[in-house]
């Protein structure tokens, strides 16, 4: 996620502490949270998809999340 959309989201979380935001920018702040979500849950699931498991004995599996 870029930096400037870091920056406007804690903007807007500074605005919502001492101001009530109009409508548009609760919208925006909504649409900013989603996308650095979106943007955190996929790194985190690429560093899943990379992980391997070494056993006692050495070997190396790849890890699956359950049910896959």
């Amino acid at each position: 996620m870029e930096q400037a959309k870091i920056e406007r989201i804690n903007e807007l979380a500074r605005k919502a502490k001492t101001d009530l935001l109009s409508d548009e920018e609760q919208l925006e702040r909504a649409r900013l949270r989603r996308e650095y979500l979106d943007a955190v849950m996929g790194n985190l699931q690429r560093q899943i998809d990379n992980l391997v498991i070494i056993d006692e004995d050495g070997n190396r599996h790849t890890f699956r999340q359950k049910g896959d």
